[in-house]
């Protein structure tokens, strides 16, 4: 499916009205929409505007507006796709790699240039997310002097924003790699779009530096951190704590492409432990328990003492293929991932000691180290003995109905956890107070809450961050959080060596550093509809790296 449809260019021509939901006492127009200035006037208003937000974050089919790419799932698309391009999940053996829709973002084998879904899709669902944070956030003309109400309703809208260009910022920066010339675009991230971005600017919208896109973010969480003085009333709805996460995040991207001098100089890693232990201690609630990771019905599919921030579907807004649940677990029956099987690469799942509950989320290949269960076990018959080996049983169907997709994929999917917090705290003080340090706080999360018996015995703080990377990808395997990190500091992807079970050739590549299609192409619709752009386009990726690379040796 090369041919992408044409659809008007979202940063340049507005999108069509967000759903609102929610009850308004103002009277509005006839036709259902409010002007900015009656959403500015009215906290009830401006509530409903904002209501859209979650709802878009799960949209199947969010860019197209109908069945064109099953990979076209909203912001959900992003926990997939970046554990994907991390090389840590394959489709399961024996399973149909052509059923992988998500799959090229692991190999990079077909078209992943300008005029590909791999450019179109994530470009495009970003910025249609930032214009629903943008109609909310232009609808205040003077934000300081609003209600507490309706600041409340602007803190999360700016939060929502700052987490949209921060993604848009770490998979579009470029990262210096041995594969493709990025020398004439280095420190370039994406252009702003804001609420005041007129359509002949963002015509003539070139991309902005790092620093300009890191104060960016950082301003509209400053805003957040203002303006969010309540709890908010579901976790669909970022807290303080939430604004605090992101600003932990972005500190430690801040770091990304310079040298350890330069990073320290700018307080990166000193200001990113501090908003880490703050997302922590605001937060104020424990990691996710053994029991609660692997229960059969709620495992990663209904919110926990844990989560901060979450998505969710609901029943009346539901496609049976494009949905997370349809994708990621293997118990499902409606989606692809009953005929994809999806599988956590083995030298990851080896790098987890027996005694890490963590493992049992994976099916090993001697079943009897673990009693499997699984919602469509029969009496004795175990679902688990006729699957491939290291295939993910994480996220489970709701309620353990694998048969109904209006049942089963109607769950909540976690947007943040506090425990990416203890991981970032942990390498952000090891750069500060020296790996001792961080190695302490490291063994301290893992003891207490993951493996009693670890041990971090590494020596530098390169070995430090190779294995906190290896936590995080462990730990947010399917939610794609520990990506950010990995392209911050380039471990090497090696994807074919002694045992692997990377599916076809094609996945059998070894990337020194990091795999070039880490760095995301701008697509052509906006290039042509932004012309500024054409002479500062990403390098393309496709079949930089061809599989099969000789056995443990990077190409």
């Amino acid at each position: 499916m090369n041919k992408i449809k044409s659809i008007k260019c979202l940063l340049t021509i507005a999108c069509a009205s967000m759903l609102a939901t929610g009850c308004i006492e103002e009277t509005l127009p006839e036709n259902g929409t409010a002007t900015q200035e009656q959403l500015g006037a009215s906290s009830n208003a401006l509530e409903s505007t904002l209501n859209g937000i979650p709802t878009q974050m799960t949209q199947w089919y969010f860019v197209y507006g109908e069945q064109d790419h099953e990979t076209d799932m909203a912001y959900l698309m992003f926990p997939i796709l970046q554990t994907e391009l991390m090389g840590d999940m394959f489709t399961g053996e024996g399973a149909n790699t052509g059923y992988d829709w998500f799959s090229n973002y692991n190999n990079f084998a077909r078209n992943f240039g300008e005029q590909s879904y791999m450019a179109y899709l994530p470009w495009f669902t970003l910025y249609k997310l930032v214009k629903g944070c943008n109609d909310v956030i232009g609808a205040v003309p003077n934000p300081e002097e609003a209600s507490d109400d309706i600041k409340q309703v602007l803190g999360s809208a700016y939060t929502y924003r700052a987490l949209d260009y921060f993604t848009l910022m770490y998979l579009w920066e470029p990262a210096t790699n041995k594969y493709t010339d990025v020398s004439a675009v280095k420190g370039l991230t994406v252009p702003i779009v804001s609420e005041s971005t007129t359509r002949e600017e963002a015509m003539n919208n070139p991309r902005v530096s790092h620093a300009e896109m890191i104060k960016f973010i950082l301003s509209d969480l400053d805003k957040a951190e203002r303006f969010i003085t309540s709890e908010p009333k579901s976790k669909l709805y970022p807290s303080l704590a939430c604004v605090y996460g992101l600003k932990a995040r972005v500190y430690m991207w801040d770091a990304f492409e310079k040298t350890e001098e330069e990073a320290k100089a700018d307080s990166c890693y000193i200001k990113a432990a501090q908003y880490a232990r703050l997302a922590i201690d605001t937060h104020a609630q424990k990691p996710t328990t053994e029991a609660q990771w692997l229960d059969v019905n709620t495992g990663f599919n209904t919110e926990i003492q844990s989560w901060m921030w979450k998505m969710g579907y609901s029943a009346e807004n539901m496609a049976n293929l494009c949905n997370f649940t349809g994708w990621m677990s293997a118990e499902a029956d409606w989606g692809y991932s009953s005929l994809t099987m999806p599988s956590i690469d083995r030298s990851l799942y080896d790098k987890i000691a027996y005694s890490d509950f963590r493992k049992y989320t994976f099916l090993d290949p001697d079943r009897t180290v673990y009693d499997y269960k699984s919602c469509r076990d029969k009496g004795e018959e175990k679902w688990s003995d006729d699957m491939p080996n290291y295939v993910s049983t994480k996220f489970r169907c709701k309620d353990g109905d694998w048969e109904t997709y209006t049942v089963g994929a109607v769950v909540d999917v976690p947007l943040m956890r506090v425990e990416e917090f203890y991981f970032i705290e942990a390498e952000a003080v090891a750069h500060t107070a020296g790996v001792d340090a961080g190695k302490a706080l490291l063994n301290t999360f893992m003891q207490k809450f993951r493996q009693k018996d670890y041990s971090c015995k590494v020596s530098n703080l390169r070995e430090f961050q190779i294995e906190v990377l290896t936590q995080m990808r462990i730990e947010s395997w399917g939610e794609g959080w520990a990506f950010p990190m990995a392209k911050r500091i380039k471990p090497g992807v090696m994807q074919n060596y002694e045992g692997t079970n990377a599916p076809a050739d094609a996945f059998k590549i070894n990337c020194e550093g990091i795999k070039p299609n880490w760095n995301f192409v701008i697509p052509k619709k906006e290039l042509d509809n932004n012309a500024i752009l054409s002479k500062t386009n990403n390098p393309d990726p496709t079949a930089a790296v061809v599989g099969p690379a000789p056995v443990g040796v990077y190409q």
